[in-house]
C-alpha cells in the first residue's frame, strides 16, 4: 500500500494548493497520472502473488475512502480504528472526492471492478454511487466517458456476484456501518425509488438506460454506436423478453458461440483481449455468452427501451449499414451488434405472439420488429458470412476442461464424442491430465465409441498411443460404482455385442487371457462372500473387454467346480446388464445369458453332481441372494427360465426331460408366492397340456423303445407333482382371468385332453370341477355307485365288458383322495361269499395288469388301498401251505393282513411270470417291479416289526409274538427266493438284498429269545430255509444265502 500512498501524495503535490476534494473531470489528465501509474504498478508487480486482488484492495481502500464521512471527529477515528479493516490504510490517503474514483476506473479501464464493487454496497448506497457515476458522465462527456458507460453497462449485465469473496463483504460491511452513520444516504437518489421485491438489478439497468439517453449526443463513432445497440438489444432481450427460466443452449451451441466469439477477438486488434491468453479469453467469452436474468424490467422502462432502440437504428441505421457491409473486418462490436439484434428479433417476435398488450403497446412493439428485422436483412452479411477461425472449438473445449470452467462438464461430453479431436496430442494431453473427470458412465461409454470409431478407420495412430488411451478408460471405469459399471455393460453390449470391446480392441488389450486365467483361478480359491467385492470388481474389468468369454467362463467353472455355483452365481447378478437380448436376429427374445448357458453347459453334462450345481445355479440367477453392500439383480425370470430349459424338453424321448423336470419344480416353488403372476406370460394352459402329454406317454411307457425312454417310470411322480402344483397356482389365481378367458381356457384344454388317455383327464378334476364332469369308462359304473352329477361314462376302447375293476384301479392310484372316494363307492356285498370271491380275482387280474406301469406313489396308493380292502374283509386273499412243514400253534391273528399281502404280492408275480404274460415286459421294466416289490415288502417288515415291538401283545404279557415273527420271516423269505426263482437274474439283486435282510431280522430276533424255540424246531426250520434256498442261483448267490442260514 506504500506504492498507492506514493501515488496520492504526488498527485496531492501536483494539485496544491487545491486539496483533491475539489478535484474536477478537466483536472485529472494534469494530476491523475501519479495515482493511475501507482495502481498499476500494483497490478503488475512481479513479487504480488495475486496482482488482481491487490487491485481491488486497492480500489476498496479508495472507494471506502470517498464513502468515508467527513469531517471525521476523534471518537471517529478512535472508533473507526478499531472496526473500519480499511481505515488504517485509507487514513494515509488524503481525502478524495468522486471524480478521483471515477475517472481513476475509467483510467484503468476498470468497469468489470467497478460493477462488482458497486453491487457489493448496501442498495441505497449502490443507487446513489450509480446515480453519482451517471452524473459524472453526463458532464463534459468524452468518448472515454462514452466508452467507459457502455463497457460499465455490459458489465452490470453480466454480473452474476461472489458471494465467497471476503474483500467485497468486509467493503459492504464497512458501508452499512457508513450508512448508519450520515445523513447523506438516508434518502434514496431522485431517480430512484425503492421497492424491496425488485431485483436489485432492474432499477440500476432502468438509470443506465436513462444515462444512454443522456450521453446519447455524445456517441459518436460507428463501434460505439453498434456497442450502445447491442447493450440495449441483449438487455431488453435477457431481461425483458426471455422467460423467467429459460432453457440453457445446448452444450454444442454454447461452444460454438464462444468460438465465434473468440475468433471475433482474435482477428480485432483494437480488441482489450486481443493480446490475452486463450484460457482469459474463454474465461470472458463466456461471460459474455451467458446472460441470465432473475427478474424482468419494470414495463414502463421496457416500452422506454422498445421506443428508444426504434429512435436510436432510425437515427444511426443508415452509418452502421454502411459501416456493416463495408470491406473492412469485422470488429466485436459489429458482430455483438448483429448477433445480439439477431436474437432480439427472435424473442421479440414470441413476444408479440404470446403476450397480451394494449393496441398502442402492440404498435410500438410491431414497429420495432419491423425496424429490426429491416436493418438485419440489410446487414446479413456479418453473421453469414463470418469466415471466422474454426480450428479453435477443440482448443477452446480442452481450456475449459482443464480450468474447470463454467459447462466444463458438458464440455467433456463433447470432448469424448468428437472423433476428429480424437488422438491429437492436445487431446491426449487433455485426457491424461484430467481423466478425473471422465469417471461417469455416460462419458466413459463416449469415450469408448469414439476409440473403436477411431481405430477402425485408416487413421495412422501409434499403438502405444491407443494403449495408454484404453488404460486411462479402463481406470475410469473402474472407479466408477457398481450401478455405473453396469450402465457402461450395457451400453457396451448395446454396441458392440457379446465381444465387447474385444469386437476392435482386442489386439490392444496385452494380457486379457492371463487375467482372466488368474481371476477365475483366484476365484476358484476363494469363493467366500467376504472376497464378493473384490471378484466382482476384478469380473467387472474382464466382463466389459469381452462378455462372451467371461460370461461363459462363469457359467462352465459354476457347473464343473463344486461348491462355486452360489459365489459365481452372486457375482454374475451384481451386473444386471447382462439381461439383454441381442439384436441379430429380430427375432429372437433369448437374453445373453441364456445364450452362453446354452452354448456352453446345456446338455453337456457329465456327472450328476454337474446337474444338480446347474440347477441350483438357475435357482441362484432367478433369485439371487443379496450379500451386504453389494447391489444384485436377477439375472433369468421364472417364464423364461421354463421357456429355455423346460417347455423344448417336456417329451419322453428327450435326454434332458428329467433335469427339465426338475427345474420346472424348483421353479414354481421358488417362485410361488410371487405377487406377479409371472406364469401368465408362459401360457399356462397349454403349460398344463405339455405336462399332460408326457404323462400320457407313460400309459404305453414299456411299449416303446428303451432310447424313447429318457425318463425313469418313476419320474411319473415328479411330473403328476409339477401339475399338481401348476393347477393350485392357476386356480389361486383365476381372477386374473376374464371369465370369458376362463371359460375358453378350460373348454381348449379339455378338449385337447379328449386326445389323451382318460387318466389323465380325471387327474385334471379339481381344475375342470364345475365345468365339466369326470368322464371314466362305462364298466366303472358297474361296480361303482357314481353320481350322475359329477361323472359321466363314455365309450373307451379297450374296456369292454368286465373291464370295470381295472378302470376302478386305474382311479384309484391317481391320488389318495380319489382312491378314498372310489373305495366308498365300490360295490361288493360282504356277506355274499361268491361275490367277494369273484371281486378278489378280478382284484389281482386288475393288479397284475396295473402294477408294471405304476410308479412308486402310485403303487404306494394301491399298496394302501390293498390293505383297506383287506381290513374290510373286501378282499379275499387264501393262504396255502406250500412253505408250512406242519401247521403251526401260533396266534397268527395280528400278522393276518401282512401274511396276506406278501401271498398276493406272490400271486401277482405268478402271474406276471407265466407264459401269457411274461412277455409283457423289457428287462427295465422287470427291475421296475423288482423296485416297487422291494418296496412293499420292506414296508411289510416295518409294519411287522412294529407289530412286533409295541402290539398289544408285548404290553406286559407273558405270551409275546416272537415264534409268530420268526414264523412270518420264514414266509416271507420263501416267497422273496420263489419270486427270485421266476425272474430273469440280472433283475434280481434287489430282492437278493431284501432276502439277506430277512435273514438278518430272523436271526437277530431268534437270538435276542432264545427260549422262544427247541433246539429241535430250530435246526428244523434251519434245515428248511436251506432247503429253500438251494433252489437259487447263481451259485454264489444261494452260497450266502446257505452260510447265512448256517449261522443261525
Amino acid at each position: 500500500m506504500t506504492i498507492l500512498h506514493g501515488g496520492f501524495l504526488l498527485a496531492e503535490q501536483l494539485f496544491h494548493p487545491k486539496a483533491l476534494t475539489e478535484l474536477t473531470k478537466s483536472d485529472w489528465e494534469h494530476v491523475g497520472q501519479p495515482i493511475v501509474e501507482a495502481l498499476r504498478e500494483i497490478s503488475s508487480a512481479t513479487t504480488c502473488s495475486q496482482p488482481f486482488a491487490w487491485k481491488k484492495k486497492a480500489l476498496i481502500i479508495i472507494w471506502a475512502k470517498v464513502l468515508q464521512p467527513y469531517p471525521v471527529t476523534p471518537s471517529d477515528t478512535d472508533t473507526r480504528w478499531q472496526e473500519d479493516v480499511f481505515f488504517s490504510v485509507g487514513n494515509m490517503i488524503p481525502t478524495i472526492n468522486h471524480t478521483v474514483l471515477f475517472e481513476l476506473l475509467k483510467s484503468l479501464e476498470a468497469s468489470g471492478l467497478f460493477i462488482q464493487l458497486l453491487m457489493a454496497l448496501p442498495t441505497t448506497i449502490c443507487h446513489a454511487e450509480l446515480e453519482r457515476f451517471l452524473e459524472h458522465m453526463s458532464v463534459d462527456t468524452s468518448s472515454e466517458d462514452v466508452a467507459f458507460f457502455l463497457s460499465v453497462w455490459w458489465e452490470m449485465m453480466k454480473h452474476k456476484g461472489n458471494q465467497q469473496d471476503p474483500l467485497l463483504s468486509q467493503f459492504r460491511t464497512m458501508a452499512h456501518k457508513y450508512l448508519s452513520s450520515s445523513d447523506e444516504f438516508s434518502h434514496p437518489p431522485k431517480r430512484f425509488k425503492s421497492d424491496p421485491e425488485v431485483c436489485p438489478t432492474m432499477p440500476l439497468l432502468a438509470m443506465l438506460l436513462t444515462g444512454l439517453k443522456q450521453i446519447q449526443n455524445r456517441i459518436l463513432c460507428p463501434g460505439m454506436k453498434c456497442c450502445a445497440l447491442a447493450n440495449l438489444a441483449d438487455m431488453l432481450t435477457v431481461f425483458a423478453l426471455m422467460e423467467d427460466d429459460p432453457q440453457e443452449v445446448s452444450a454444442t451451441v454454447y461452444l460454438d458461440k464462444l468460438a465465434t466469439v473468440i475468433s471475433v477477438w482474435n482477428s480485432d486488434t483494437q480488441n482489450p483481449y486481443y493480446q490475452q491468453a486463450l484460457v482469459e479469453k474463454v474465461k470472458e467469452a463466456e461471460r459474455d455468452v451467458s446472460l441470465t436474468s432473475l427478474a424482468k424490467l419494470p414495463s414502463e422502462t421496457i416500452f422506454t427501451g422498445f421506443e428508444f432502440m426504434c429512435s436510436l437504428l432510425r437515427e444511426w441505421g443508415k452509418e452502421l449499414q454502411t459501416m456493416l457491409n463495408s470491406s473492412q473486418g469485422t470488429s466485436y462490436d459489429s458482430y455483438r451488434l448483429c448477433d445480439s439484434l439477431t436474437s432480439f428479433s427472435q424473442n421479440l417476435k414470441l413476444y408479440l405472439d404470446s403476450t397480451s398488450l394494449s393496441k398502442e403497446e402492440r404498435q410500438v412493439v410491431s414497429e420495432l420488429a419491423e425496424c429490426v428485422e429491416d436493418f438485419l436483412r440489410k446487414t446479413n452479411r456479418v453473421l453469414k458470412n463470418k469466415g471466422f477461425e474454426k480450428d479453435i472449438t477443440a482448443s477452446i473445449a480442452m481450456a475449459i476442461i482443464e480450468q474447470k470452467m463454467d459447462r466444463h462438464m458438458e464440455m467433456c461430453y463433447i470432448f469424448a464424442s468428437e472423433k476428429k479431436w480424437a488422438f491429437s496430442d492436445q487431446w491426449l494431453a487433455c485426457l491424461v491430465n484430467n481423466w478425473a473427470l471422465f469417471r461417469e458412465p455416460d462419458l466413459v461409454l463416449k469415450l469408448l465409441e469414439t476409440v473403436m470409431e477411431v481405430t477402425a478407420t485408416d487413421r495412422a495412430i501409434p499403438e502405444s498411443q491407443i494403449k495408454q488411451v484404453i488404460g486411462l478408460i479402463l481406470e475410469c471405469y473402474a472407479d466408477l460404482s457398481l450401478p455405473d459399471k453396469n450402465k457402461v455393460l450395457s451400453g457396451t453390449l448395446l454396441s458392440w455385442g457379446r465381444k465387447g470391446l474385444s469386437e476392435n480392441l482386442l489386439a490392444y488389450l496385452d494380457g486379457f487371457q492371463e487375467d482372466l486365467n488368474t481371476t477365475f483361478n483366484q476365484l476358484a480359491q476363494s469363493a467366500s462372500e467376504q472376497g464378493l467385492a473384490k471378484a466382482v470388481a476384478s469380473v467387472a474389468r474382464l466382463i466389459i473387454l469381452h462378455p462372451e468369454i467371461t460370461v461363459k467362463k462363469m457359467c462352465s467353472m459354476a457347473v464343473v467346480n463344486l461348491g462355486t455355483h452360489k459365489f459365481l452365481a452372486q457375482i454374475l447378478s451384481a451386473f444386471p446388464a447382462l439381461r439383454f437380448t441381442e439384436e441379430q436376429d429380430p427375432n429372437a427374445s433369448t437374453t445373453f445369458v441364456v445364450s452362453c448357458l446354452k452354448e456352453t453347459v446345456w446338455t453337456k453334462f457329465s456327472t450328476p453332481k454337474e446337474e444338480k450345481q446347474f440347477l441350483e445355479l438357475l435357482g441362484c440367477l432367478v433369485s439371487p441372494v443379496k450379500p451386504q453392500g453389494i447391489p444384485v439383480a436377477a439375472l433369468l425370470e421364472p417364464h423364461e427360465v421354463l421357456k429355455e430349459f423346460v417347455l423344448p424338453f417336456l417329451m419322453l424321448d428327450v435326454k434332458e426331460v428329467d433335469l427339465s423336470l426338475k427345474i420346472f419344480l424348483q421353479t414354481l416353488e421358488a417362485n410361488a408366492c410371487l405377487e406377479e403372476y409371472w406364469l401368465q406370460t408362459c401360457s399356462p394352459f397349454p403349460l398344463i397340456f405339455s405336462l399332460c402329454q408326457l404323462l400320457d406317454c407313460f400309459s404305453k411307457y414299456w411299449q416303446l423303445p428303451k432310447e424313447k425312454r429318457c425318463l425313469l417310470l418313476d419320474g411319473k411322480d415328479l411330473v403328476v407333482h409339477i401339475l399338481e402344483i401348476l393347477c393350485e397356482i392357476v386356480l389361486a389365481n383365476a381372477e386374473t382371468f376374464s371369465p370369458d378367458t376362463w371359460i375358453k381356457s378350460l373348454s381348449w384344454l379339455h378338449r385337447k385332453l379328449e386326445q389323451l388317455d382318460w387318466t389323465v383327464r380325471l387327474r385334471m378334476k379339481n381344475l375342470f370341477e364345475g365345468h365339466f364332469k369326470c368322464e371314466v369308462p362305462a364298466t366303472l359304473f358297474e361296480i361303482c355307485k357314481l353320481s350322475e352329477d359329477e361323472w359321466t361314462s363314455q365309450a373307451h376302447p379297450g374296456y369292454g365288458p368286465g373291464t370295470g375293476l381295472l378302470a376302478w384301479m386305474e382311479c384309484c392310484y391317481i391320488s389318495s383322495s380319489i382312491s378314498e372316494q372310489m373305495l366308498s363307492l365300490l360295490v361288493v356285498d360282504v356277506g355274499n361269499p361268491e361275490e367277494v370271491r369273484l371281486f378278489s380275482k378280478g382284484f389281482l387280474v386288475a393288479l397284475v395288469q396295473v402294477m408294471p406301469w405304476c410308479s412308486s406313489q402310485e403303487w404306494q396308493y394301491l399298496y394302501q388301498l390293498t390293505r383297506r380292502l383287506l381290513e374290510k374283509q373286501l378282499l379275499h386273499v387264501p393262504y396255502s401251505l406250500e412253505y408250512i412243514q406242519f401247521v403251526p400253534l401260533l396266534n397268527l391273528k395280528p400278522f393276518a393282513p401282512e401274511l396276506q399281502l406278501s401271498v398276493l404280492l406272490l400271486r401277482v408275480f405268478q402271474f406276471l411270470c407265466s407264459q401269457s404274460c411274461r412277455n409283457w415286459l423289457p428287462i427295465e421294466g422287470w427291475s421296475h417291479v423288482v423296485r416297487l416289490l422291494c418296496n412293499s415288502l420292506t414296508n411289510l417288515l416295518d409294519s411287522v416289526r412294529m407289530i412286533q415291538s409295541v402290539g398289544p401283545w408285548a404290553q406286559g404279557q407273558e405270551q409275546d409274538l416272537t415264534q409268530e415273527t420268526l414264523f412270518f420271516y420264514t414266509q416271507v423269505f420263501c416267497h422273496v427266493l420263489h419270486i427270485m426263482a421266476m425272474l430273469p437274474h440280472e433283475v434280481c439283486e434287489p430282492l437278493y438284498v431284501l432276502a439277506l435282510e430277512i435273514l438278518t431280522c430272523y436271526e437277530t430276533l431268534s437270538k435276542a429269545n432264545p427260549s422262544s424255540s427247541s433246539l429241535l424246531q430250530k435246526v428244523n426250520e434251519q434245515r428248511f430255509l436251506k432247503s429253500i434256498a438251494e433252489n437259487i442261483s447263481p451259485e454264489e448267490r444261494r452260497q450266502t444265502l446257505l452260510q447265512k442260514i448256517s449261522n443261525f
